[in-house]
């Protein structure tokens, strides 16, 4: 990931769980990597807290399918 091409980069509301983690995980890995000016650096952690954040979704979003199939399966007279 080149980070001055984050303009270029797919937005994060298209981005499924596994494509926003792994995004996530090149950025952390730039970032501890470290050789980047400042204004660089700060692109690439605010699109981590996006990312983070968009997982984070994808993830409270997965766990009320969860519950809502689980209800649902309760509800089931057997």
């Amino acid at each position: 990931m080149d980070p001055d091409r984050e303009q270029a980069t797919t937005p994060i509301s298209q981005l499924g769980y596994e494509d926003c983690r792994d995004e996530l995980i090149e950025v952390v890995r730039l970032l501890e990597q470290g050789g980047l000016d400042l204004d660089a650096s700060l692109r690439l952690w605010e699109r981590g807290e996006q990312l983070a954040k968009r997982c984070e979704e994808h993830l409270a979003g997965a766990r009320q399918r969860v519950a809502d199939a689980l209800a649902a399966g309760d509800s089931d007279p057997t």
